[in-house]
């Protein structure tokens, strides 16, 4: 099934994958946790390094009618690896069945497919070479070229796992904190509690939605200085509420006093998100924003396993008069940073090529992107479709690639599997005399797209 031609249609797809697959990672954007990375951890079995909080493959697992036992309960390793294999071999079509047996392939050398009749064999060849002492953190990332990732770190974080891995003069791969404050604009009953938090790591009081900004700057500050360039923001919808000053100050006023009104938060985010991207600009990060997303629809199984478990989808709440105003406040002022949107609809990315393009410029090559085929879209015609609109409404040469969004240390391969997907649609269009009769000027731009465009548009060191 997954040999040098997987997922390559035609002789130039071959040629451009050749030329592509080889060039280093940049994993801009992901959930890996820097303390595993600093202390380089070790897996007990495939079954922890393999299923361990990936929630892709836990709601296969339930599809299939596996019981919750056997997915976040307490089943013993091997029956949740058997089960694993139970619902990988019925999973025609999903993109965790490539994405699995290429990880099989380029993990362990293992060139047969996950099943029922072979799961023993593949467990007890997985684990003598995950338990030979050599098969870590760090070697993977080796082993599969990443020169860069970024992690997802709060703001009230004492980076001290990253200053640990920056310190190791012996691991290749940089890995850098992203300033992800999604605890400040989830303004709930534990609100008060995260101030807290934030006070202590900035040593400030905010009692005020000013002292609260500077407390972020400050913050910002710090993270610049450990080697952050990118923040991250999820809204969940994306929102835009005019509002002044007075305003702001008082609903956060209500806020700390555990007072607030729901009604006017937007407000309050509103406000904060433009006063956190001026000084993103001032720093010169690059911003992320996540949208259309419904989390934790299941809200039983939120009580019972919490957030991050499976229980997301899609949503379709309409934000483009919000994301219009937000990118043209900040215009106004000069202070629009590097912006990457993703929406988790599909069927936003016409409507987000065609504003981003109202607000590239500044002399950088790409300023405005359209973000990777994300969560459920990363799939082959998710990404198709994806880098399709980019290139009917801007310039799919500039795009900067993709990246894992993910938690497990075996996600590299998707990659490969995005890389082998360029490799093909580029490699239609100019078979179809789509694209004049330069090969090597394709060439040039599937490697931008694979590596070098993500190398030059962040600011890493």
């Amino acid at each position: 099934m997954i040999n040098e031609k997987f997922l390559l249609r035609n002789k130039t797809a071959e040629i451009i994958y050749e030329k592509i697959k080889n060039l280093p990672i940049i994993d801009y954007h992901c959930h890996l946790n820097p303390k595993e990375i600093a202390e380089n951890k070790a897996f007990k079995n495939i079954t922890e390094l393999w299923l361990g909080g990936d929630h892709y493959k836990w709601r296969l697992m339930r599809a299939n009618g596996i019981e919750e036992r056997y997915i976040t309960g307490d089943a013993d390793d091997y029956e949740k690896f058997l089960k694993w294999a139970e619902t990988i071999e019925e999973a025609v079509g999903n993109p965790i069945y490539h994405w699995t047996n290429l990880e099989l392939k380029r993990y362990f050398g293992y060139n047969k497919v996950l099943g029922v009749k072979n799961a023993k064999e593949i467990w007890e060849y997985c684990n003598k070479i995950i338990q030979s002492g050599e098969f870590n953190v760090k070697s993977i990332f080796k082993q599969f070229n990443v020169k860069s990732l970024c992690t997802t770190d709060d703001p009230a974080d004492d980076l001290k796992y990253h200053k640990q891995i920056a310190a190791d003069s012996e691991f290749d791969t940089k890995v850098y904190p992203t300033f992800r404050p999604s605890n400040v604009f989830n303004v709930n009953s534990n609100y008060s509690e995260y101030i807290k938090k934030l006070e202590k790591s900035a040593d400030m009081k905010i009692d005020s939605y000013k002292a609260l900004v500077n407390a972020l700057y400050s913050r910002m500050d710090y993270f610049n200085q450990n080697l952050c360039r990118l923040s991250d923001h999820s809204f969940d919808p994306f929102v835009y509420e005019d509002y002044n000053e007075r305003e702001v100050e008082d609903i956060f006023s209500d806020i700390l006093n555990g007072e607030f009104d729901l009604t006017k938060i937007n407000k309050f985010k509103t406000a904060l998100f433009y006063d956190l991207n001026k000084k993103y600009f001032d720093l010169d990060w690059s911003v992320q924003i996540h949208m259309n997303c419904i989390r934790n629809a299941n809200a039983a199984m939120f009580e019972k396993l919490g957030p991050d478990t499976g229980y997301d989808c899609i949503g379709d709440t309409p934000y483009a008069d919000s994301l219009v105003k937000t990118f043209d406040s900040l215009c106004k002022i000069n202070k629009l940073p590097r912006t990457i949107v993703y929406s988790l609809n599909p069927n936003d990315f016409d409507m987000l090529t065609t504003i981003i393009a109202c607000y590239q410029g500044g002399g950088i090559k790409g300023k405005m992107q359209l973000g990777s085929a994300w969560w459920f879209n990363d799939h082959i015609k998710g990404m198709e479709n994806q880098m399709i609109s980019l290139a009917n409404n801007g310039l799919l040469s500039r795009f900067i690639g993709m990246l894992t969004d993910s938690r497990s240390f075996l996600s590299y391969p998707r990659h490969e599997y995005f890389r082998r997907i360029l490799a093909n649609l580029l490699g239609t269009q100019f078979e179809d005399g789509l694209f004049a009769d330069d090969i090597e000027l394709l060439i040039k731009i599937a490697e931008n797209i694979s590596y070098y465009n993500a190398d030059n548009y962040f600011n890493f060191v």
